[in-house]
């Protein structure tokens, strides 16, 4: 029995330096039916002497056996690993790959500079609903039902009572009615109108309002101000036109132009041939939007102005149809990272 146990040693080692399947090797000498175990069944048929000595090196040799299956395997998943790794080698001084960077839409850039511009002038910036109560987006606003100047502002109704914002003077009466002057703020967000879509115009666009009530204001500190935010957003050298002009909510009211920045003032598509673009309206608020919103109009005074950010945009950038601004192409967009 001795001399099979020593052959059943002699084997397992040969079959592992011939790398064979390492639980091939397990399954014919260890496992239930291996060759060892056959052997140590035998054992009842030795004699009492000789069964502490087989028992022994039967023992020795299935330790050994195991180590080798273990110091086996170990060898196998190094040479596994070091495989891996050659075919995994990363070569560190090569280029990397470009990873592209997302940037603010125009747009978007464009209201936070207007933003910026009004926090340095001491005003806050507020926001308001876009699915509005007629109440705040026309009567409180000195616009009654059938007033002709709803026309002119004809937006998308949900109910009779109910509509998308036309402006976002909404904001300025809300705010009103929630604080009490002095009111220094500016509020802006998107807007819907019934407009046909051409070079200037679209039925969803970007406005920015702003209002200041206080004692004392005047037409001087509204045309000082737009002119003051006009150099800071466009140059020192910007020139601004104000046409007197008719608003339901203000009074006197005034729009205000800037030369056209394609024709330089002759003439063109995005102008209409006029020389001039608009880009706000403005007025002193009307007593009776002061006194709706419980403010004394004999006590205070404010004014109101509106632009929309699209065409402070196309001005800034030199963009001469504000479509570009909406059709989402990235070969147009990439240009104002």
């Amino acid at each position: 029995m001795k001399e099979k146990l020593l052959a059943i040693k002699d084997a397992a080692e040969q079959m592992l330096a011939a790398n064979a399947p390492l639980e091939e090797v397990r399954v014919r000498f260890l496992g239930k039916k291996g060759e060892l175990t056959a052997v140590l069944r035998g054992m009842g048929s030795l004699s009492a002497e000789e069964r502490p000595i087989i028992g022994a090196l039967a023992n020795e040799i299935r330790q050994f056996i195991e180590q080798k299956i273990e110091a086996k395997a170990a060898e196998l998943k190094a040479k596994e690993n070091e495989k891996k790794l050659q075919s995994e080698k990363l070569d560190v001084t090569a280029p990397g790959k470009e990873i592209a960077f997302g940037s603010r839409h125009p747009l978007a850039a464009v209201e936070k500079e207007m933003c910026d511009i009004f926090r340095s002038m001491g005003f806050e910036v507020v926001e308001g609903p876009e699915v509005e109560y007629d109440y705040y987006n026309f009567q409180a606003l000195n616009i009654p039902e059938n007033h002709p100047a709803r026309d002119t502002q004809d937006t998308f109704y949900i109910t009779d009572n109910i509509l998308l914002r036309s402006q976002t003077s909404p904001v300025q009466v809300r705010t009103m009615e929630k604080k009490r002057p002095p009111i220094r703020v500016v509020s802006p967000g998107r807007v819907y109108r019934s407009d046909a879509v051409d070079a200037t115009h679209s039925p969803v666009f970007h406005q920015m309002e702003g209002l200041v009530v206080d004692k004392g204001i005047t037409m001087g500190d509204l045309k000082g101000m737009l002119e003051l935010f006009a150099k800071k957003m466009f140059g020192s050298e910007t020139k601004l036109r104000f046409r007197p002009h008719h608003f339901p909510f203000t009074e006197p009211s005034a729009e205000v132009d800037v030369s056209c920045f394609v024709c330089g003032g002759k003439g063109c598509r995005l102008c209409k041939g006029e020389g001039w673009i608009e880009i706000l309206g403005a007025g002193m608020v009307h007593p009776n939007v002061l006194r709706g919103c419980g403010i004394d109009p004999e006590e205070y005074s404010g004014f109101a102005f509106g632009m929309g950010i699209e065409r402070i945009v196309m001005r800034k950038w030199n963009i001469d149809d504000m479509r570009y601004l909406y059709e989402n192409d990235v070969r147009f967009l990439k240009q104002f990272k």
